[in-house]
Formats: structure tokens, C-alpha cells, sequence
């Protein structure tokens, strides 16, 4: 079965095969080795310089990693922008309320990208805010939001920015050095190619150092301090991390960051040329989109239900548009083990179907 939904992701039979390694104590010397190796080539994925970054890793999906950001990194007197126009949006909010920081929504259509324009005018009116929250790949949508206009926002105010990357981080461009950022979010099982259960955040140390602890197991000061010490407050999960550094070590041998998203984008711009000779349109144009997954229209008079159990039939899964676009919009993800190959079948299933 092909997975074409926004992860986890197909693997490649060398990550799946670094699962059989042996069994790990995570209180022995070869866990730390396995973790220090993760934390530094994460490091590596943007060039970071390990005296000014952390990475810091935990058990749990990306949500997990999204809600030790948001917990840890906005102060106690501090107050928390949201820029929403999807679901994660909406999620991140939802974890600002959970723990009672002070926040307000900066609502837009989720078939909108953010307004530059009223950012600037919600940080102008309220100086209080000391963070802005955005999601990088909103993939209620597929859309990319365009990190480098709040960068600039946020920087002309003095306001620091939390990023949910973690449909992003590896395939996308993020500018961690001139800009605003404090911390970037992200998970193992997306464009990283690893499983399911090893998330992490990037975090600029000095915002490190003034994090605060409003949770328990997700406290991000105190895993990033334990890790630097060689050492973890908890069991991770030892094979997910067997896997991310596998995982890690392909993407540089295949060419990193700029060859992981060329190769996105050519899988990409074959699914959507496909699907337009097909009739079947995108919900945003390609330079709105991410590479890493975009969003199209339902044909008139089918279903999702019969799509997706069509092509599920013929070994592809796809995913279903989230909310209120449940009715109108499908998704497919070219993140994984996927080649041009594979996308050629998939549109003589889709051609078949249509038919």
C-alpha cells in the first residue's frame, strides 16, 4: 500500500530495516550515543550552529512537540498571537487556552493566506505580545505560509515567532538565522522519512533559558537540559530514534535539504499536471502550495468516500479535505518512499475511476 496522506509516510526498505537493530537500555551509554547522533544531525538538516540551537527530542507525534513549544517558550507575564487559517491554527490555540497563556486569534479563511496586513495591526494595538505562532505548512489546505513577511513583522516589533514546521521541516525553507524565530516544531514520521513516535523542537538557546515549566512529561527546558547532560527524564521510544537517525543519514546521502524538496517538487507538479489533464483542479495554484502536499477540488458527482476506496482498492491511500472542506476537497502528499513511477500509476487509477 502507498501512502499519499500527510504522514506517516512510506518507508524506504533501509529505515524500515534499521527497526531490527538490537534492543537498546535507554539508561546505557549506546542510547546517548544514539541520541546525541539524532540531535546533532537535526542540527545539520539547516546548518545550525550547536552553541546558539538545541534540538530537542521527545516521544510523542508532532502535536506532542507543537504543545512543549507553545507550554515552554511564551513567558508567564508574556501573551501569544495565533495566526490561524486551518486546523493547526486552531490546535494551537487550543493548547494556549489548555494551560491558560494569555492569547488572541488572528482568524483567517481557511482558504486565505495571512494577512501581512492585519498582523501588523494586532501587534501595533496590542504591545503586550511578546510571541506569534504560525504554522509553516498549513496542510489543512496544503498552503505555505509565507514565514519570511511575518519574519519581517515580527522583527520590526521586537515580537518572537513559534513555528509549527512540522509538515515542513526538511523539504521547506526556513530562514532560522536573520529572522525572529525562537522554536520550530517539528516530528521524525513526515519529510524527515522516519516513523511515527520521535518528535522534536528546534529551539534558539537563549529562549531556551528563559522557558518556563507549566507541564510535566513535555517540559522543554528539562528534556533539553537532561539530554545535554547525556541523559533522558523518561523511556523514549528507542526504535523511533533508531529509525530518525537511519532516516537522517539517508536524506544527506540522497542530497538534503534542497534535493528533498526538488524532489517533492517534481512529484508534486506531476500529480497536479496529471490531474488537470484529468479535469480535476487544485484548490490553490502551485506557488500558494507547499511541495510537500496539496489539496485539490472533488470531481463533480464523486464522493470522497468513492475516491478514496477506488484508489485504496488499487493500493494507494489519499486523505480527505479536514472540516468544513470535508465535502469538496481531497489531498495528496508526495512525501516518502514515492517515485515518478508511482505517480504514474496512481493517475491511470485515478483515469480508470474518473472514467
Amino acid at each position: 500500500m502507498l501512502l499519499l496522506n500527510p504522514g506517516p509516510v512510506t518507508l524506504t526498505e533501509r529505515v524500515r530495516r534499521s527497526l531490527l537493530q538490537t534492543d537498546l537500555c535507554h539508561r546505557e551509554s549506546e542510547f546517548y550515543d544514539l541520541q546525541d547522533e539524532a540531535r546533532a544531525r537535526l542540527l545539520e538538516v539547516y546548518d545550525l550552529d550547536p552553541a546558539q540551537w538545541s534540538a530537542v527530542l521527545m516521544t510523542g507525534s508532532g502535536t506532542a512537540a507543537v504543545e512543549s513549544m507553545i507550554a515552554a517558550l511564551v513567558p508567564q507575564q508574556g501573551k501569544l498571537l495565533v495566526v490561524q487559517n486551518g486546523v493547526y491554527g486552531e490546535r494551537i490555540a487550543s493548547i494556549a487556552k489548555q494551560y491558560g497563556i494569555a492569547h488572541d486569534v488572528l482568524d483567517h479563511d481557511w482558504m486565505q493566506a495571512p494577512d501581512p496586513a492585519r498582523i501588523a495591526a494586532q501587534l501595533d494595538a496590542d504591545r503586550t505580545i511578546t510571541h506569534v505562532a504560525v504554522i509553516h505548512h498549513e496542510t489543512t489546505t496544503g498552503r505555505l505560509n509565507n514565514l519570511c513577511t511575518l519574519s519581517a513583522l515580527c522583527h520590526a516589533r521586537g515580537v518572537q515567532m513559534l513555528v509549527d514546521g512540522v509538515s515542513s521541516f526538511g523539504a521547506e525553507s526556513i530562514d532560522f538565522v536573520s529572522s525572529p524565530i525562537a522554536a520550530v516544531a517539528a516530528t521524525a514520521n513526515k519529510c524527515l522519512h522516519g516513523v511515527p513516535g520521535a518528535a522534536f523542537v528546534i529551539v534558539k538557546r537563549e529562549a531556551l533559558a528563559q522557558a518556563v515549566s507549566r507541564t510535566y512529561y513535555l517540559d522543554l527546558k528539562r528534556l533539553a537540559s537532561l539530554q545535554d547532560q547525556r541523559n533522558t527524564p523518561f523511556t523514549p521510544s528507542v526504535h523511533a530514534y533508531y529509525a530518525l537517525v537511519e532516516a537522517l543519514c539517508e536524506f544527506v546521502d540522497e542530497g538534503g535539504l534542497k534535493a528533498r524538496h526538488a524532489r517533492y517538487e517534481a512529484l508534486a507538479e506531476q500529480v497536479r499536471a496529471g490531474l488537470a489533464a484529468l479535469g480535476v483542479e487544485p484548490a490553490l495554484p502551485p506557488e500558494q502550495s507547499s511541495v510537500v502536499l496539496r489539496a485539490y477540488r472533488l470531481p463533480t458527482g464523486v464522493t470522497y468516500e468513492q475516491l478514496h476506496d477506488g484508489l485504496k482498492a488499487q493500493g494507494f491511500v489519499i486523505y480527505a479535505g479536514q472540516g468544513g472542506l470535508s465535502a469538496q476537497l481531497f489531498r495528496i502528499s508526495t512525501m516518502g518512499a514515492i517515485e515518478p513511477g508511482d505517480i504514474e500509476r496512481l493517475l491511470q487509477a485515478f483515469g480508470q475511476l474518473l472514467q
